[in-house]
Order: C-alpha cells, then sequence, then structure tokens
C-alpha cells in the first residue's frame, strides 16, 4: 500500500509541484490550501509524512505544528519556509517539527528529506498504532477515536489492536482465537461474536463512518470502505 503524504500549502503551484513529485515517487498525496483545514485533515486519517509550509493564510505553521503534537499526532512533520534563519529553525523543531527545508528547494532533496524522516519514525520504538482516526497507545493500553478516549477491557483492547494491526485484511475467527484466546477460553461458539458486538458498539458508536464490520462466512475486518468494496 502507498504511503500516504499530506501537504499543507497555500501556493498553488508549489502545491501542484509536490503533489505531483510526491505522486511520482509512488506516494498518495492530498492537498489543503489553509492551516484550518491542513490541521483538521491530520488528525483525522492515517498520513505517513506531512509537508507544512510556515506561513500560511489563516495561521502559522509552527502553531499548527504544536496543535498537532499537542493533539498526540506523531506523523512525522517536514517544514517548508522561504525563512532561512536558524531562529526560525529552532522554532519549528522545538514545537515538533522533524526536519526544515527552505524555499526554494530541489526536487530530489525534498524527497531524500521525506524519506528519512519516515525512516527515522519506522526505526524508533512503535508505541501507537492507528488507522484512519482510530489511534492505540500500546504503552498505556488506551484507545481513541477522533481524539475521544473509549474505555476497554484488558482482552477487548488486545482483540482491537490485533484487528488494526491487520487493517483491511478480513481476519478468520479461527485466526483470532489462535492470536488471541490462545488459552482456550474462547472455545464457546458465541465468544468473539460477543467481543466484536462490544467493540463495535465503543469504536464506531456516535461515528459517521463505521470501521468494524463482520464479512459473513469469512471473519472481521477494520475498514473504512463499504461492505460491498471488500474482498472476503
Amino acid at each position: 500500500m502507498a504511503m500516504r503524504a499530506l501537504v499543507i500549502e497555500d501556493d498553488p503551484r508549489t502545491a501542484s509541484l509536490l503533489k505531483t513529485s510526491l505522486s511520482d515517487a509512488g506516494y498518495h498525496v492530498d492537498c489543503a490550501n489553509c492551516g484550518k483545514d491542513g490541521a483538521q485533515m491530520a488528525k483525522m486519517d492515517g498520513y505517513g509524512v506531512i509537508i507544512l509550509d510556515l506561513v500560511l493564510p489563516d495561521g502559522d505553521g509552527v502553531e499548527i505544528c504544536r496543535e498537532l503534537r499537542e493533539q498526540d499526532v506523531v506523523t512525522p512533520i517536514l517544514m517548508l519556509t522561504v525563512r532561512g534563519s536558524t531562529h526560525e529553525k529552532i522554532s519549528g523543531l522545538d514545537a515538533g517539527a522533524d526536519d526544515y527545508l527552505a524555499k526554494p528547494f530541489e526536487i530530489d532533496e525534498l524527497l531524500a528529506r521525506v524519506r528519512a524522516v519516515s525512516r527515522r519514525i519506522r526505526e524508533k520504538e512503535i508505541t501507537r498504532v492507528s488507522y484512519v482516526d482510530l489511534t492505540l497507545d500500546i504503552i498505556t493500553r488506551k484507545a481513541f477515536r477522533a481524539g475521544r478516549e473509549i474505555p476497554l477491557t484488558a482482552r477487548e483492547f488486545r482483540l482491537l489492536e490485533f484487528l488494526v494491526r491487520n487493517a483491511e485484511k478480513v481476519i478468520s475467527k479461527d485466526t483470532i482465537t489462535d492470536q488471541i484466546w490462545a488459552d482456550g477460553s474462547a472455545q464457546a461458539s458465541n465468544v468473539i461474536e460477543v467481543y466484536i458486538s462490544r467493540l463495535r458498539s465503543k469504536i464506531d458508536k456516535g461515528f459517521e463512518k463505521p470501521l468494524l464490520h463482520t464479512v459473513v462466512g469469512s471473519g472481521y475486518v477494520i475498514s473504512e470502505k463499504q461492505l460491498d468494496e471488500m474482498k472476503a
């Protein structure tokens, strides 16, 4: 699956150049031309990298970066600016940016920096797993959807973590039994159905887009796609 990139840039020419170059490099690219829309998109979708302009028509890129970090968005952020002073770079990095690139820039250098910040994040110990607006903190064993905490039992968390780590893959009941109920405590035929029902109520209730689906005769899947779009 192609890595998703979010470009938050108000200059149409620069945004078009970035979208074309990143798309040619294999990224799936979304663009926002203002800070408000960009911040909202960054919080709601699972991007692999964010390219954020420092100067936007409705705000400062440093403040947007800081806001995203305060909202626990851990996506790598590469900041762009026409300002190249050390002070500006320090401000961006202190706000949580992973790298800084001054305009004008060479596309090859930008792509190299995008690869570098993405690689550094992958090399760090992974403490969170996410899909769309659903995030699991592996250390604290807490789950969040769109920033709202979802109370889960230990077994519910393990099941949800397994499904999220295998997002968009249909997982059979036998596989879930082997991975989550290796102790044999799920021998009763409806135990998994009960847990799936509880999870569905907790993570989907009150949200417009359901994420946990039952694929009849095949198993269960975490996906933002509709059932008729899935393959068992």
